[in-house]
Protein backbone atom coordinates (compact mmCIF):
# COMPACT_ATOMS: atom_id res chain seq x y z
CA UNK A 1 0.00 0.00 0.00
CA UNK A 2 0.91 3.59 -0.55
CA UNK A 3 -0.28 6.26 1.34
CA UNK A 4 -1.32 9.17 -1.11
CA UNK A 5 -1.19 13.25 -0.70
CA UNK A 6 -5.18 14.65 -0.81
CA UNK A 7 -4.82 18.55 -2.41
CA UNK A 8 -7.63 20.24 -3.89
CA UNK A 9 -10.16 17.58 -3.36
CA UNK A 10 -8.64 14.33 -4.71
CA UNK A 11 -5.92 11.86 -3.89
CA UNK A 12 -3.11 12.68 -5.54
CA UNK A 13 0.82 11.16 -5.95
CA UNK A 14 3.69 13.18 -5.57
CA UNK A 15 5.65 14.85 -7.90
CA UNK A 16 8.46 13.13 -7.56
CA UNK A 17 9.08 9.30 -6.86
CA UNK A 18 10.94 8.92 -3.57
CA UNK A 19 8.41 7.29 -0.72
CA UNK A 20 8.95 6.85 2.61
CA UNK A 21 8.61 3.65 4.71
CA UNK A 22 5.73 2.76 6.90
CA UNK A 23 6.57 0.23 9.58
CA UNK A 24 4.31 -1.51 11.95
CA UNK A 25 6.12 -0.88 15.31
CA UNK A 26 4.42 -4.01 16.79
CA UNK A 27 6.12 -6.39 14.63
CA UNK A 28 9.26 -3.44 13.09
CA UNK A 29 8.23 -4.58 9.58
CA UNK A 30 7.64 -2.54 6.66
CA UNK A 31 4.15 -2.71 5.69
CA UNK A 32 4.05 0.19 3.22
CA UNK A 33 5.23 3.42 1.82
CA UNK A 34 3.68 7.12 2.10
CA UNK A 35 5.23 9.47 -0.94
CA UNK A 36 7.28 12.25 -0.19
CA UNK A 37 6.24 15.35 -1.00
CA UNK A 38 8.24 17.82 -2.44
CA UNK A 39 8.28 22.02 -2.91
CA UNK A 40 6.36 21.56 -6.42
CA UNK A 41 3.49 19.54 -3.81
CA UNK A 42 3.52 22.37 -1.27
CA UNK A 43 3.20 24.63 -3.71
CA UNK A 44 0.01 22.80 -5.34
CA UNK A 45 -1.52 22.08 -1.94
CA UNK A 46 -0.92 26.15 -0.46
CA UNK A 47 -2.27 27.53 -3.90
CA UNK A 48 -5.05 25.21 -3.80
CA UNK A 49 -5.51 26.39 0.19
CA UNK A 50 -5.53 30.01 -0.86
CA UNK A 51 -8.03 29.21 -3.77
CA UNK A 52 -10.56 27.76 -1.36
CA UNK A 53 -10.12 30.88 1.75
CA UNK A 54 -11.57 33.13 -0.78
CA UNK A 55 -15.14 30.90 -0.40
CA UNK A 56 -14.54 29.34 2.57
CA UNK A 57 -14.01 32.85 4.27
CA UNK A 58 -17.25 34.17 3.45
CA UNK A 59 -19.11 31.08 4.54
CA UNK A 60 -22.00 32.16 7.11
CA UNK A 61 -20.87 30.26 10.93
CA UNK A 62 -23.98 28.11 10.64
CA UNK A 63 -22.49 26.93 7.35
CA UNK A 64 -19.35 26.08 9.20
CA UNK A 65 -21.08 23.99 11.85
CA UNK A 66 -23.24 22.09 9.78
CA UNK A 67 -19.84 20.90 8.15
CA UNK A 68 -18.02 20.27 11.22
CA UNK A 69 -21.35 18.37 12.63
CA UNK A 70 -21.48 16.70 8.91
CA UNK A 71 -17.36 15.33 9.79
CA UNK A 72 -17.96 13.98 13.10
CA UNK A 73 -20.62 12.35 12.05
CA UNK A 74 -18.78 10.74 9.34
CA UNK A 75 -15.62 10.03 11.22
CA UNK A 76 -18.27 8.80 14.02
CA UNK A 77 -19.44 6.16 11.35
CA UNK A 78 -16.57 5.34 9.94
CA UNK A 79 -14.72 4.73 13.17
CA UNK A 80 -13.72 0.95 12.87
CA UNK A 81 -11.86 1.99 9.28
CA UNK A 82 -9.89 5.06 11.21
CA UNK A 83 -9.20 3.18 14.14
CA UNK A 84 -7.82 0.18 11.82
CA UNK A 85 -5.21 2.73 10.10
CA UNK A 86 -4.54 4.07 13.13
CA UNK A 87 -3.37 0.40 14.80
CA UNK A 88 -1.33 -0.52 12.13
CA UNK A 89 0.98 2.28 12.08
CA UNK A 90 1.29 3.23 15.92
CA UNK A 91 0.58 -0.30 17.41
CA UNK A 92 -1.93 0.67 19.85
CA UNK A 93 -4.56 -1.56 21.87
CA UNK A 94 -7.57 -1.26 19.31
CA UNK A 95 -10.44 -0.96 21.61
CA UNK A 96 -8.58 1.97 23.14
CA UNK A 97 -8.26 4.10 20.31
CA UNK A 98 -12.04 3.38 19.70
CA UNK A 99 -12.97 4.12 23.08
CA UNK A 100 -10.89 6.94 23.52
CA UNK A 101 -9.34 9.09 20.81
CA UNK A 102 -11.99 8.52 18.35
CA UNK A 103 -14.22 9.45 20.57
CA UNK A 104 -12.71 12.67 21.76
CA UNK A 105 -12.25 13.18 18.02
CA UNK A 106 -15.12 13.70 17.18
CA UNK A 107 -16.31 15.21 20.65
CA UNK A 108 -13.90 18.22 19.36
CA UNK A 109 -15.24 18.69 15.85
CA UNK A 110 -19.00 19.09 17.78
CA UNK A 111 -17.34 21.42 19.98
CA UNK A 112 -15.77 23.56 17.61
CA UNK A 113 -18.72 22.97 15.45
CA UNK A 114 -20.90 24.92 18.21
CA UNK A 115 -17.95 27.74 18.55
CA UNK A 116 -17.83 28.53 15.10
CA UNK A 117 -21.36 30.12 15.98
CA UNK A 118 -20.64 31.56 19.67
CA UNK A 119 -17.74 33.93 18.63
CA UNK A 120 -17.61 36.78 21.27
CA UNK A 121 -16.48 40.32 21.06
CA UNK A 122 -16.19 44.32 22.29
CA UNK A 123 -19.94 46.05 21.73
CA UNK A 124 -19.62 48.38 19.32
CA UNK A 125 -20.35 51.60 20.82
CA UNK A 126 -18.80 55.72 20.13
CA UNK A 127 -15.35 56.76 22.08
CA UNK A 128 -14.80 59.89 20.12
CA UNK A 129 -17.74 62.26 19.26
CA UNK A 130 -19.77 61.67 15.95
CA UNK A 131 -17.57 58.09 15.28
CA UNK A 132 -19.18 54.66 15.58
CA UNK A 133 -16.49 52.05 16.53
CA UNK A 134 -16.84 48.19 16.41
CA UNK A 135 -14.18 45.32 16.25
CA UNK A 136 -14.23 42.47 13.53
CA UNK A 137 -12.87 39.26 14.17
CA UNK A 138 -11.48 38.13 10.91
CA UNK A 139 -9.77 34.17 9.63
CA UNK A 140 -6.52 34.47 9.45
CA UNK A 141 -6.23 32.73 6.00
CA UNK A 142 -3.95 29.73 5.02
CA UNK A 143 -2.87 27.63 7.67
CA UNK A 144 -0.08 25.25 7.83
CA UNK A 145 -0.40 22.31 10.27
CA UNK A 146 2.02 19.72 11.73
CA UNK A 147 0.74 16.78 13.32
CA UNK A 148 2.56 14.64 15.91
CA UNK A 149 2.84 10.64 15.59
CA UNK A 150 1.50 10.05 18.97
CA UNK A 151 -2.05 10.82 18.43
CA UNK A 152 -2.02 11.06 14.72
CA UNK A 153 -6.05 11.26 13.76
CA UNK A 154 -6.95 13.01 17.63
CA UNK A 155 -4.16 15.93 17.33
CA UNK A 156 -4.80 16.15 13.57
CA UNK A 157 -8.29 17.10 14.74
CA UNK A 158 -7.43 19.33 17.25
CA UNK A 159 -5.59 21.69 14.52
CA UNK A 160 -8.10 21.61 11.66
CA UNK A 161 -11.41 21.96 13.95
CA UNK A 162 -10.79 25.44 15.07
CA UNK A 163 -8.94 26.27 12.10
CA UNK A 164 -11.77 25.47 9.86
CA UNK A 165 -14.55 26.74 12.58
CA UNK A 166 -13.10 30.80 12.20
CA UNK A 167 -12.88 30.44 8.51
CA UNK A 168 -9.23 29.53 7.53
CA UNK A 169 -8.33 26.89 5.33
CA UNK A 170 -5.58 23.97 6.26
CA UNK A 171 -2.69 22.66 5.07
CA UNK A 172 -1.73 19.48 6.94
CA UNK A 173 1.88 17.34 7.37
CA UNK A 174 0.88 14.71 9.10
CA UNK A 175 4.23 12.58 11.28
CA UNK A 176 6.03 10.61 8.42
CA UNK A 177 5.48 7.17 10.94
CA UNK A 178 1.48 7.95 10.66
CA UNK A 179 0.06 9.10 7.72
CA UNK A 180 -2.92 7.29 7.13
CA UNK A 181 -5.34 8.53 9.40
CA UNK A 182 -4.88 12.02 8.39
CA UNK A 183 -5.45 11.28 4.45
CA UNK A 184 -8.59 9.38 5.54
CA UNK A 185 -9.95 12.82 7.36
CA UNK A 186 -9.40 14.46 4.90
CA UNK A 187 -11.13 11.85 2.45
CA UNK A 188 -13.86 12.32 4.68
CA UNK A 189 -14.24 15.93 5.39
CA UNK A 190 -14.01 16.53 1.47
CA UNK A 191 -18.12 15.42 1.04
CA UNK A 192 -18.95 18.96 3.20
CA UNK A 193 -15.96 21.36 2.08
CA UNK A 194 -15.29 23.54 -0.31
CA UNK A 195 -12.40 21.74 -2.63
CA UNK A 196 -9.35 22.54 -1.30
CA UNK A 197 -10.06 23.92 2.16
CA UNK A 198 -8.38 21.13 3.77
CA UNK A 199 -5.48 19.40 1.91
CA UNK A 200 -2.80 16.73 3.65
CA UNK A 201 0.60 16.40 2.13
CA UNK A 202 2.77 13.39 3.80
CA UNK A 203 6.46 14.12 3.66
CA UNK A 204 9.56 14.74 6.29
CA UNK A 205 11.32 17.44 8.15
CA UNK A 206 11.92 19.10 5.19
CA UNK A 207 8.29 19.00 3.48
CA UNK A 208 7.50 20.85 6.67
CA UNK A 209 9.78 23.33 6.88
CA UNK A 210 8.71 23.97 2.96
CA UNK A 211 5.26 24.52 4.53
CA UNK A 212 6.48 27.12 6.80
CA UNK A 213 8.92 29.11 4.58
CA UNK A 214 6.26 29.32 1.81
CA UNK A 215 4.49 33.24 1.41
CA UNK A 216 0.75 31.55 0.79
CA UNK A 217 1.40 30.49 4.58
CA UNK A 218 0.06 32.53 7.36
CA UNK A 219 -0.19 30.90 10.25
CA UNK A 220 2.15 28.13 11.31
CA UNK A 221 0.84 25.35 14.34
CA UNK A 222 2.87 22.58 15.38
CA UNK A 223 2.61 19.38 17.91
CA UNK A 224 6.18 17.82 18.56
CA UNK A 225 9.37 18.39 20.17
CA UNK A 226 10.61 21.31 21.64
CA UNK A 227 13.27 21.14 19.02
CA UNK A 228 11.15 20.84 16.19
CA UNK A 229 9.20 23.90 17.74
CA UNK A 230 12.06 26.10 17.53
CA UNK A 231 12.59 24.92 14.41
CA UNK A 232 9.24 26.26 13.01
CA UNK A 233 9.54 29.31 15.21
CA UNK A 234 12.72 30.74 13.70
CA UNK A 235 11.85 29.46 10.39
CA UNK A 236 8.66 31.44 10.66
CA UNK A 237 10.46 34.63 12.35
CA UNK A 238 11.72 35.44 9.07
CA UNK A 239 8.58 35.89 7.75
CA UNK A 240 6.69 37.64 10.89
CA UNK A 241 4.22 34.41 10.59
CA UNK A 242 2.04 33.89 13.50
CA UNK A 243 3.25 30.42 15.53
CA UNK A 244 1.05 28.10 17.68
CA UNK A 245 3.62 25.69 19.33
CA UNK A 246 2.61 23.07 21.36
CA UNK A 247 5.72 20.79 22.51
CA UNK A 248 7.02 18.99 24.75
CA UNK A 249 6.16 18.33 28.44
CA UNK A 250 7.89 16.99 31.22
CA UNK A 251 5.09 16.32 34.10
CA UNK A 252 5.98 16.59 37.49
CA UNK A 253 3.12 14.38 40.05
CA UNK A 254 3.94 15.65 43.40
CA UNK A 255 2.61 13.60 45.92
CA UNK A 256 2.30 13.99 49.35
CA UNK A 257 2.40 12.24 52.70
CA UNK A 258 -1.54 12.62 53.41
CA UNK A 259 -2.56 10.22 50.36
CA UNK A 260 -4.04 6.82 49.75
CA UNK A 261 -1.15 5.28 48.89
CA UNK A 262 -2.64 2.07 46.80
CA UNK A 263 -5.45 5.00 45.13
CA UNK A 264 -2.94 7.19 44.26
CA UNK A 265 0.19 4.83 43.06
CA UNK A 266 -2.79 3.30 40.51
CA UNK A 267 -3.16 6.94 39.25
CA UNK A 268 0.27 7.79 38.62
CA UNK A 269 0.66 4.43 36.23
CA UNK A 270 -2.34 5.31 34.37
CA UNK A 271 -1.08 8.68 33.91
CA UNK A 272 2.41 7.15 32.92
CA UNK A 273 1.82 4.30 31.07
CA UNK A 274 -1.13 5.29 28.85
CA UNK A 275 -0.07 5.13 25.11
CA UNK A 276 3.16 3.41 26.13
CA UNK A 277 3.78 6.69 28.18
CA UNK A 278 4.04 8.71 24.45
CA UNK A 279 2.26 11.82 25.50
CA UNK A 280 3.40 15.33 26.52
CA UNK A 281 1.18 14.80 29.55
CA UNK A 282 2.80 11.78 30.51
CA UNK A 283 2.72 11.96 34.30
CA UNK A 284 6.22 10.02 34.54
CA UNK A 285 8.37 12.27 37.17
CA UNK A 286 6.89 11.51 39.88
CA UNK A 287 8.40 13.49 42.65
CA UNK A 288 7.11 11.60 46.67
CA UNK A 289 7.08 13.13 50.37
CA UNK A 290 9.83 11.66 52.24
CA UNK A 291 7.52 10.44 54.74
CA UNK A 292 5.92 8.24 52.49
CA UNK A 293 8.13 7.40 49.95
CA UNK A 294 9.69 4.36 50.52
CA UNK A 295 6.11 2.62 51.07
CA UNK A 296 5.19 4.64 47.68
CA UNK A 297 8.08 3.24 45.88
CA UNK A 298 7.22 -0.27 46.79
CA UNK A 299 3.56 0.31 45.61
CA UNK A 300 4.94 1.92 42.17
CA UNK A 301 7.04 -0.62 41.52
CA UNK A 302 4.44 -3.44 42.40
CA UNK A 303 2.03 -2.43 40.70
CA UNK A 304 4.32 -1.48 37.33
CA UNK A 305 5.50 -4.85 37.02
CA UNK A 306 2.17 -6.38 36.74
CA UNK A 307 1.49 -4.54 33.61
CA UNK A 308 3.10 -5.85 30.49
CA UNK A 309 3.40 -4.27 27.36
CA UNK A 310 1.89 -5.60 24.42
CA UNK A 311 -1.10 -5.82 26.24
CA UNK A 312 -1.89 -2.84 28.83
CA UNK A 313 0.20 -0.77 26.25
CA UNK A 314 1.19 -0.77 22.60
CA UNK A 315 5.00 -0.38 21.18
CA UNK A 316 6.90 2.21 21.28
CA UNK A 317 6.33 4.49 17.89
CA UNK A 318 9.59 4.03 15.93
CA UNK A 319 13.23 2.17 16.14
CA UNK A 320 14.23 5.69 16.68
CA UNK A 321 11.89 6.43 19.81
CA UNK A 322 13.12 2.56 20.87
CA UNK A 323 16.51 3.54 20.81
CA UNK A 324 16.34 6.80 22.14
CA UNK A 325 13.95 5.46 25.33
CA UNK A 326 16.88 2.51 25.60
CA UNK A 327 19.69 5.12 25.58
CA UNK A 328 18.02 7.01 28.52
CA UNK A 329 18.44 3.75 30.71
CA UNK A 330 21.36 2.70 29.68
CA UNK A 331 23.23 5.85 30.71
CA UNK A 332 21.21 6.18 34.18
CA UNK A 333 24.12 7.66 36.46
CA UNK A 334 25.27 5.31 39.77
CA UNK A 335 23.24 6.33 42.22
CA UNK A 336 20.07 5.35 40.34
CA UNK A 337 18.24 2.04 40.82
CA UNK A 338 15.58 0.60 38.09
CA UNK A 339 13.34 -0.63 40.48
CA UNK A 340 11.39 -3.14 37.47
CA UNK A 341 11.79 -3.09 33.80
CA UNK A 342 14.59 -0.82 32.47
CA UNK A 343 14.93 -3.50 28.89
CA UNK A 344 13.15 -4.19 25.57
CA UNK A 345 10.09 -6.60 26.20
CA UNK A 346 9.40 -9.43 23.60
CA UNK A 347 11.83 -10.47 20.56
CA UNK A 348 10.32 -8.27 17.86
CA UNK A 349 8.43 -4.70 17.39
CA UNK A 350 9.83 -1.97 19.56
CA UNK A 351 8.17 -2.78 23.00
CA UNK A 352 9.56 -1.63 26.52
CA UNK A 353 8.76 -2.82 29.71
CA UNK A 354 7.19 -1.07 32.08
CA UNK A 355 9.96 0.66 34.20
CA UNK A 356 10.18 2.90 37.45
CA UNK A 357 13.68 3.81 38.63
CA UNK A 358 14.23 5.73 41.82
CA UNK A 359 17.43 7.15 43.48
CA UNK A 360 17.15 10.23 40.96
CA UNK A 361 18.48 13.24 41.45
CA UNK A 362 17.38 17.47 39.71
CA UNK A 363 20.04 17.23 37.05
CA UNK A 364 19.76 14.01 36.06
CA UNK A 365 19.34 13.44 32.10
CA UNK A 366 16.77 11.40 32.87
CA UNK A 367 14.83 13.61 34.75
CA UNK A 368 15.24 17.01 33.02
CA UNK A 369 14.63 15.40 29.21
CA UNK A 370 11.09 14.14 28.30
CA UNK A 371 11.19 10.37 28.14
CA UNK A 372 7.82 9.50 25.94
CA UNK A 373 8.50 5.83 26.80
CA UNK A 374 6.66 4.04 29.90
CA UNK A 375 9.50 4.81 32.40
CA UNK A 376 8.34 6.82 35.92
CA UNK A 377 11.22 8.39 37.49
CA UNK A 378 11.34 9.10 41.20
CA UNK A 379 12.62 11.72 43.67
CA UNK A 380 12.20 12.72 47.44
CA UNK A 381 10.99 15.71 48.85
CA UNK A 382 10.60 17.11 52.37
CA UNK A 383 9.28 21.22 52.66
CA UNK A 384 6.42 21.57 50.65
CA UNK A 385 8.87 24.67 49.08
CA UNK A 386 11.13 22.13 48.05
CA UNK A 387 8.68 19.66 45.95
CA UNK A 388 7.76 22.87 44.49
CA UNK A 389 11.21 23.62 43.47
CA UNK A 390 11.65 20.10 42.36
CA UNK A 391 8.72 20.06 40.04
CA UNK A 392 9.20 23.53 38.58
CA UNK A 393 12.94 23.22 38.06
CA UNK A 394 12.67 21.60 34.41
CA UNK A 395 12.84 23.76 31.11
CA UNK A 396 9.14 22.51 30.62
CA UNK A 397 5.66 23.71 31.52
CA UNK A 398 2.65 22.14 30.06
CA UNK A 399 1.13 19.76 33.00
CA UNK A 400 1.31 18.69 36.30
CA UNK A 401 -0.57 17.33 39.01
CA UNK A 402 -1.05 17.84 42.97
CA UNK A 403 -2.08 14.48 45.01
CA UNK A 404 -3.14 15.63 48.19
CA UNK A 405 -6.05 15.41 50.68
CA UNK A 406 -5.63 19.18 52.53
CA UNK A 407 -7.75 21.39 50.09
CA UNK A 408 -5.85 24.48 51.22
CA UNK A 409 -2.68 22.71 50.19
CA UNK A 410 -3.96 21.60 46.83
CA UNK A 411 -4.84 25.33 46.04
CA UNK A 412 -1.79 26.85 47.13
CA UNK A 413 0.33 24.83 45.41
CA UNK A 414 -1.50 24.74 42.33
CA UNK A 415 -0.77 28.43 41.94
CA UNK A 416 3.19 27.97 42.52
CA UNK A 417 3.40 25.49 39.72
CA UNK A 418 4.62 26.83 36.27
CA UNK A 419 2.14 24.86 34.17
CA UNK A 420 -0.52 25.27 31.96
CA UNK A 421 -2.32 22.43 33.56
CA UNK A 422 -2.60 21.40 37.14
CA UNK A 423 -4.78 18.17 37.86
CA UNK A 424 -5.53 17.76 41.59
CA UNK A 425 -5.76 14.17 42.51
CA UNK A 426 -5.79 13.04 39.10
CA UNK A 427 -3.41 13.33 35.76
CA UNK A 428 -4.30 13.16 32.08
CA UNK A 429 -8.13 13.78 31.53
CA UNK A 430 -9.06 16.82 28.88
CA UNK A 431 -11.85 17.92 27.62
CA UNK A 432 -13.18 20.10 24.76
CA UNK A 433 -14.18 22.92 26.64
CA UNK A 434 -11.11 23.70 28.70
CA UNK A 435 -7.45 24.95 27.13
CA UNK A 436 -4.45 22.67 26.44
CA UNK A 437 -0.95 24.34 26.32
CA UNK A 438 2.06 25.59 28.16
CA UNK A 439 4.65 27.76 28.77
CA UNK A 440 8.30 27.76 28.23
CA UNK A 441 9.79 24.95 27.00
CA UNK A 442 6.02 23.48 26.14
CA UNK A 443 5.17 26.04 23.81
CA UNK A 444 2.81 28.62 23.67
CA UNK A 445 -0.54 28.58 22.19
CA UNK A 446 -3.48 26.46 23.31
CA UNK A 447 -5.75 23.72 21.76
CA UNK A 448 -9.19 22.68 22.53
CA UNK A 449 -11.74 25.22 24.00
CA UNK A 450 -12.26 28.48 23.13
CA UNK A 451 -8.96 29.58 23.39
CA UNK A 452 -7.72 27.96 20.60
CA UNK A 453 -10.49 28.74 18.32
CA UNK A 454 -10.03 32.66 19.04
CA UNK A 455 -6.02 32.08 18.04
CA UNK A 456 -7.75 31.34 14.68
CA UNK A 457 -8.86 34.52 14.42
CA UNK A 458 -7.38 38.05 13.71
CA UNK A 459 -9.14 41.67 15.16
CA UNK A 460 -10.09 44.34 13.45
CA UNK A 461 -11.09 47.65 14.07
CA UNK A 462 -13.53 49.29 11.73
CA UNK A 463 -14.42 52.89 12.70
CA UNK A 464 -17.47 55.03 10.97
CA UNK A 465 -18.11 58.53 10.94
CA UNK A 466 -21.78 59.67 11.37
CA UNK A 467 -21.63 63.67 11.65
Amino acid sequence: MTVLNFVDGALVNASGDRTLDLVDPGTGEVFGTSVLSEQSDVDAALEAAERAFKVWRKSTPAQRQFALLKIADAVEARAAEFADAEVRETGKIRQVVLDEEITESVSALRFFAGAARLLEGTAAGEYTPGHTSMIRREPIGVCAQIAPWNYPLMMGVWKIAPALAAGNTVVLKPAETTPSTAVLLAQVAAEFLPSGAFNVLCGDRDTGRALVKHPITELVSITGSTRAGIDVATVAAADLKRTHLELGGNAPLLVFGDVDITEAAAGVIGAAFYNAGQDCTAGSRVIVHESVHDEFVAELTKVAAGHEAGKDFGPLNSAAQFDRVRGLIERLPAHAKIRTGGTPSGDRGFFFAPTVISGLRQDDEIVQEEIFGPVITVQRFGSEAEGVELANGVPYGLASSVWTNDHSRAVRVSGELDFGCVWVNTHGPLVSEMPHGGFGHSGHGKDLSAYAFSEYTRVKHVMTRFE
